[in-house]
């Protein structure tokens, strides 16, 4: 009898599993911890690698002075939202409330379906531009703004993060993923610095601070 084609159908499911995991990414901590969210075959959609969201999210819990990584009453905006990773991620570390805002319809309903799932009051979906949306809230209203933009729109960096510098309350911050390390004197001219800087892969992550906070 020919006892090789169950060993020939586990080599199958290894590779199926891997382009699975390849296929989404995870919320790292607080209340919705290894949730996994999908991430869609669409252009220009890069959600921040795990091990980027995991680093960052350090940083904001050492600058919130919480334990376990929560952010306590944050007020957040995820300005090119896409699979939700950071929105959805400072809503499961105790943020107040997390506007996420996306153009595409697609994506839109896949947001929506995920925060029916996790029953995420805090989280609120919009559809439309991210800077639009950061241009609309009121000085010195936001804890943290997220900005990850298609690497590939390079004309909306510079006014959502002049915008995302307006909206930030006293000793806010703002992440910047981008293709290129951005220029202290490029941010300062945005009326922003750099408080903490990775490089990871093809992406630079910064997290960036009011002017006035660097200085003081």
């Amino acid at each position: 009898m020919n006892k090789r084609a169950p060993a020939r159908s586990g080599v199958k499911a290894a590779p199926r599993l891997a382009e699975a995991r390849r296929n989404e990414v995870r919320i790292i901590g607080g209340q919705w911890k290894r949730t996994r969210l999908a991430v869609a075959d669409k252009p220009g959609l890069r959600p921040t690698p795990d091990r980027v969201r995991e680093t960052l999210f350090n940083w904001l819990a050492s600058l919130a002075g919480a334990s376990g990584g929560e952010l306590p009453d944050w007020h957040c905006i995820d300005a090119f939202a896409g699979t939700g990773a950071l929105g959805f991620e400072a809503a499961s570390r105790g943020a107040a409330s997390v506007l996420l805002c996306e153009q595409d319809a697609a994506l839109i309903a896949q947001l929506q379906t995920l925060k029916t799932k996790l029953e995420a009051a805090a989280v609120r979906i919009e559809r439309g531009n991210g800077v639009t949306a950061l241009e609309r809230a009121a000085p010195g209203s936001l804890h943290a703004v997220f900005l990850d933009p298609p690497f590939e729109n390079t004309a909306l960096y510079e006014p959502a993060l002049r915008a995302a510098a307006r909206a930030l309350r006293p000793a806010g911050v703002v992440y910047l993923e981008a293709p290129r390390r951005w220029a202290d004197e490029e941010l300062a001219a945005l009326g922003l610095g750099v408080f903490r800087y990775l490089k990871a892969g093809a992406v630079h992550a910064h997290l960036l601070i009011l002017a006035t906070d660097s200085t003081a």
